[in-house]
């Protein structure tokens, strides 16, 4: 399967919030509810991550409300595409 390097995951990250005039801070750690990205936004990422691997990506429902900061996100795609 192709994989979508991190870097590449968070400039993805950074087009979701853009569309939305929002700006990706720099640092990972930041919090998802301080920049405004919602769930939604992270269905938005997946679909564009699956778009670039040609592949659907599974994951559960109980991962995502793991995720609270940049890092999270980019940690769990990571580990999705490694699946």
């Amino acid at each position: 399967m192709t994989t979508v390097p991190r870097d590449r995951l968070r400039e993805l990250m950074g087009e979701v919030l853009a569309a939305q005039g929002k700006t990706l801070p720099d640092n990972d750690d930041a919090q998802l509810a301080d920049i405004g990205f919602r769930s939604l936004d992270f269905s938005e990422l997946a679909l564009r991550v699956e778009d670039e691997i040609d592949e659907e990506l599974n994951f559960d429902a109980a991962g995502l409300r793991q995720i609270t900061t940049i890092a999270h996100v980019l940690d769990l795609l990571t580990e999705i595409q490694a699946a």
